[in-house]
């Protein structure tokens, strides 16, 4: 079986200046981008992975589910605790040492532990 790799992530959002706050808050960095005929929207590229916040419009946000990873667990969670957001607790899984958050559209964020 040939191994398929994620290239693109696109997420709606209510507000994508929150939004883009939060994911800066992991250490995330966006550009300001917009295609011809469409919205203006953020855009962040890492090697071949393209993740894009766009505006919802009227459909809302979606309710998709992420995970990323950091270099400092700690780290990360003060600085969306400092932006006003509630991280839970740090735990060790068995998958590695996260812990859950919620972005500004309400999204389940699990940040991990990077090796």
């Amino acid at each position: 079986m040939r191994l398929v790799r994620l290239n693109l992530l696109v997420l709606r959002c209510a507000d994508i200046d929150a939004t883009r706050q939060f994911y800066e808050c992991l250490g995330i960095s966006f550009i300001e981008h917009a295609h011809p005929g469409g919205p203006v929207h953020y855009a962040h590229q890492d090697g071949r992975f393209v993740l894009e916040l766009y505006p919802a419009g009227e459909a809302g946000p979606d309710c998709a589910g992420v995970g990323v990873g950091v270099e400092d667990l700690g780290a990360a969670a003060t600085r969306l605790t400092d932006a006003g957001f509630q991280p839970g607790p740090i735990a060790e899984r068995p998958w590695g040492t996260t812990f859950v958050v919620r972005d500004a559209d309400g999204r389940r964020v699990e940040v991990q532990a990077q090796d």
